[in-house]
């Protein structure tokens, strides 16, 4: 949708619409109580300054929202986004569910990782790189990464075209 029907959604609409980008419900109220933006620019600056202001518990609503890397989803942005695991080869793919089990069991919850065009051995290599991390550290990465899932599902909502 363009810009300008976004900022004139009704409350619970863009509501909605938000929580296709993020599971967060308070970081989607938030969002569409601010509206409106005017611009797609404006969206973005304020969603990356929402979820630096979300709690732990918000965060982990979000992550939610988003399934393993390397398994099927029924959320269209999703699949688009892990286009590149799927034709990976067994081993690779294989990888990547021990990978994701490892790193659930160190910091207790899923591996996000911003995978849209990025193919499969990438991503298996930042995930284990990313099981280095200390907790903290790696919370400041997720958080990073979920901002750039964000921008880019956000994008795809309000493009201007």
């Amino acid at each position: 949708m363009r810009m300008a029907e976004f900022d004139q959604l009704p409350g619970v609409d863009a509501e909605a619409a938000l929580l296709g980008c993020c599971a967060s419900p308070q970081w989607a109220r938030r969002l569409a109580a601010a509206r409106p933006y005017g611009s797609p620019a404006a969206l973005l600056d304020r969603a990356d300054a929402v979820l630096a202001e979300l709690d732990e518990a918000q965060v982990d609503l979000a992550l939610a929202g988003h399934p393993r890397i390397g398994e099927r989803s029924a959320h269209a942005s999703s699949a688009r986004e892990q286009a590149g695991v799927a034709g990976a080869p067994q081993d690779v793919r294989a990888a990547l569910a021990e990978g994701n089990r490892e790193y659930e069991a160190r910091f207790g919850h899923v591996y996000l990782v911003c995978a849209d065009g990025r193919p499969a051995g990438e991503l298996l290599a930042v995930l284990r790189s990313r099981l280095h991390n200390d907790p903290a550290t790696e919370r400041a990465v997720l958080r990073a990464e979920l901002a750039k899932i964000n921008r880019i599902r956000l994008g795809r909502l309000v493009e201007d075209t």
